[in-house]
Order: structure tokens, then C-alpha cells, then sequence
């Protein structure tokens, strides 16, 4: 017996190892990549923003078509990759180009499938769509790349097999730990996609994020970036009451905005319409949306991700309904900007989502507006994407007075379970349309 339980021991004292060194190497080279990737995208979303109001709505469109051009005119499908040049631009027969977390979490647990190939064509379609302007996120570009530079690191021959798994997860993990300027966030984020895919969390696998996570926040520190803006809680509840109150209240509005909006993003993801349908009808809401937001709020509150709408509510004076409305069309301008067929995450539009419906609630409540946006940021990512340890993370990470850091861990509980509630209504919405007209519920 001892001479097995020697040999588990070696055994897995030998697998961490390989998963230090594999994360090691991809997340290096993974989070160098996401780095360079990210501030591109910036500087062209800065560029944009600086625009005239015309030029806000229209350039994000001509992005996301020319993103469709590439991912669908480009693009072929085939059930098997084939050699050569053509596997560079082969996809799956059932992947939606345009979902580049789908190939993340596929290939969860499984990383030496991930399609590391299609990272070029892909680059070009989320600098046309994230770059140019459209209301879609940094994030899911980070892990996508970072993951596809570590799948590339290990993929060099039956020596450096071993290194893959880990050098994926290290680079997936470097590249949002590098974007957030959390190391946790960049773990959980890349360990809790996986377990969608209900990939095994493994020891080895919780080392390479680990490390990845670190060395991505690393290089976010040696080269002094700020890659994204969180909001950071100043001002604590007045009390446990007020805090309690506060995780509430931002958790059930945050939450209810959030669930929805993450629900109908995902739909939009994977709506089944020819690709010129898509980005024809698609355009035209994400144009409206945008409009709407521009007379309601500012320009700059219709452009890119969402960080100009946070920056227009922390600067204005805006009634808290129009505060909340500006966070109803940014959902819709996301939502319609996925079915549209751009190339891009939700993970920040959702942040800034759950941050103005927060902020909505902040006058009835008497709290800081910092307090309630970051509460309803950490909501939005709890509720609307359903990553609620990413969420603990990323409050745990940026830190504040301690019962404001309480509330809003408070506000990440109730609003997962809300944003729960949403997706069993809206199942449940979903199956009396599709009964067959007279069929009587039962008893």
C-alpha cells in the first residue's frame, strides 16, 4: 500500500511540476500577446469615442460587418480539420464563428483541441468589431488569445505535449488576469468556464490558472498598464442594516437588468438566420439602440463596451431612471451587436450594465455612487454572465472599506440566485410557447 500511495505522490508532485512549467511558458507568452492585442484595441476605441456623433454610430457598424465578411466569407466548416493552409480557416460545422468563449469552453479539460489555428482570422474579425468601436468586450478576446498562444507553446511535437494543457490554461488565465489587473480574476475566470464544461478541478489544473493569473497581473505591474477601469467602493454603508439593504436591493435590480440581458446576449449568440439576415437586422437595433442612447445620455455613452456610459453617470446629474434606462439600451445595444455577428466578449458590457442599474438604485437607497456601481458590476457579472466565484474575485481584488467589500460580496450571492430565477422564468416562458395551443397545464 505504501508503495502505491509513493507512486500517487510522485505522480502528482510530477504533474505539478508540469503544470508550473507549462503555465509558466504560456502564460508569458500568452499574456504578452493579450497585452499588445488589448492595447490596439483600445487606442482604435479611444480613436472612435473621439469621434463626431456620426461617426459613433456608423464606424462600429462597418466593424461588425467587416467582421461577418471575414468569420462567414472567409471561413469554411468541415467536421474534421483538414491539412494545410485550409485549417487555418476551417471551423466546426456547429461553432458560431463569432463566439470565441465557445472554444474555450469546448475544449475545457481537453486543451490540446483547442483550435489555435483560427486565432489570426479571428484577430482580424475582433479588431474590426471591438477595435472600431462596437459595444462588445476586451475580455473574452483575452482569454481567447491567451489560451490560443499557450495551445500553440505546447503544441510543437510529442515532447512539449505534456506542456499543452497547462500552457493553454496559464496563457487563457495571464491574458484576463493581464486585462482585470487581478491574478484571482484571471484563475477563476478561466477554472469556472471550465466547469461549465464540467472539467475536472484538478490540482494541476488550479496550479496552471494560479500561476497564469500571477504572471498576467505581473507583467500588468512591471509595464504599469491600466488595461480597464473598475470602479472601486470608497464610502462604506453607514451599517450593517445599510449594508444588508444595499446587497439587497442592487442585487434583486442589478440582478433582474443582468439576468436578462446576459440571457438574451446568449440567445442572440446562437440565433439560426442566414448571416446577411443577421447582420442587416442586427445593425439596424444596434444603430437604434445607439441613437437612443445618444439622446438620452451622450455620445460617448453609445461607444465601445461601455466605459463612457459609467464614465457620463459618474460625471452627470442624470435622474436615476435615466440612469437605468441608459443600462436597459447598453443591453440592448450588446444584444444586438451579437446577433449582428460581431466578434467580441460580454463580460464588460455586462460589468457596465450591472454598474448603472446599481447606480440607478444608489438616490432611494442614500449611498455612494461608487459603492452602488461596484456592487451592481460585481451583480452584473454574477447574474448576467453566471460566474459568481469570478464576481468574489474580482470584489476581493480591488478591494475598499471592509463592509463595503461585505456588501458587495453580499450583492454577488443574491444576485446569482436571481439571475437563476431569471433563466428558470424564461425556460418556463420558453416551453408554454412552444405547446401546442389548447394542451391545458397540469395538475
Amino acid at each position: 500500500m505504501s508503495a502505491i500511495a509513493d507512486s500517487e505522490e510522485i505522480s502528482l508532485s510530477s504533474g505539478i511540476l508540469v503544470a508550473a512549467l507549462g503555465s509558466t511558458l504560456g502564460g508569458v507568452v500568452g499574456g504578452a500577446l493579450v497585452i499588445g492585442i488589448t492595447l490596439v484595441l483600445k487606442s482604435g476605441m479611444e480613436l472612435v469615442a473621439a469621434q463626431p456623433t456620426w461617426a459613433i454610430i456608423a464606424v462600429p457598424l462597418v466593424g461588425i460587418a467587416l467582421a461577418v465578411l471575414v468569420l462567414e466569407g472567409l471561413g469554411r466548416a468541415a467536421p474534421v480539420p483538414p491539412r494545410g493552409w485550409r485549417a487555418w480557416v476551417t471551423f466546426r460545422p456547429d461553432a458560431v464563428r463569432a463566439d470565441i468563449t465557445d472554444d474555450v469552453q469546448h475544449t475545457a479539460g481537453q486543451e490540446e483541441l483547442f483550435p489555435w489555428r483560427l486565432a489570426p482570422i479571428r484577430l482580424v474579425a475582433v479588431l474590426a468589431t471591438v477595435g472600431l468601436g462596437a459595444p462588445m468586450g476586451t475580455e473574452a478576446p483575452a482569454v481567447y488569445f491567451g489560451e490560443a498562444a499557450g495551445a500553440w507553446v505546447g503544441d510543437h511535437g510529442r515532447r512539449w505535449s505534456r506542456l499543452l494543457r497547462p500552457a493553454a490554461l496559464g496563457g487563457g488565465a495571464a491574458g484576463v488576469g493581464a486585462l482585470m489587473g487581478i491574478p484571482l480574476v484571471g484563475a477563476a475566470y478561466i477554472l469556472e468556464l471550465g466547469l461549465r464544461q464540467k472539467a475536472p478541478l484538478a490540482v494541476e489544473r488550479i496550479v496552471a490558472a494560479v500561476i497564469g493569473g500571477i504572471i498576467g497581473w505581473g507583467l500588468d505591474v512591471i509595464f504599469d498598464l491600466s488595461l480597464i477601469r473598475l470602479v472601486v467602493p470608497k464610502e462604506p454603508p453607514l451599517g450593517a442594516v445599510d449594508g444588508a439593504l444595499t446587497a439587497v436591493c442592487i442585487g434583486v435590480v442589478a440582478g433582474v437588468v443582468s439576468g436578462l440581458a446576459g440571457a438574451a446576449i446568449h440567445r442572440a449568440k446562437k440565433w439560426k438566420a442566414p448571416p446577411v439576415v443577421r447582420l442587416v437586422l442586427g445593425g439596424l437595433a444596434t444603430c437604434a439602440a445607439a441613437l437612443a442612447v445618444v439622446f438620452v445620455a451622450s455620445p460617448a455613452a453609445a461607444s465601445g463596451p461601455g466605459g463612457g456610459a459609467i464614465t457620463w453617470a459618474e460625471r452627470d446629474t442624470a435622474l436615476a431612471s435615466t440612469v437605468l434606462v441608459v443600462a436597459v439600451l447598453r443591453a440592448a445595444m450588446t444584444t444586438s451587436a451579437a446577433a449582428a455577428g460581431g466578434c467580441g466578449g460580454i463580460f464588460v458590457p455586462l460589468l457596465a450594465i450591472g454598474d448603472l442599474a446599481g447606480r440607478a438604485v444608489a438616490p432611494a437607497l442614500g449611498i455612494g455612487h461608487d459603492l452602488a456601481g461596484a456592487a451592481g458590476a460585481a451583480a452584473g457579472i454574477s447574474a448576467g454572465y453566471r460566474l459568481p466565484f469570478t464576481a468574489v474575485a474580482m470584489v476581493l481584488g480591488y478591494g475598499g472599506p471592509r463592509l463595503a467589500t461585505l456588501a458587495c460580496l453580499a450583492t454577488v450571492a443574491i444576485a446569482f440566485f436571481v439571475g437563476e430565477t431569471v433563466d428558470v422564468l424564461l425556460a418556463k416562458i420558453a416551453r408554454a410557447r412552444r405547446a401546442p395551443p389548447g394542451d391545458a397545464a397540469p395538475a
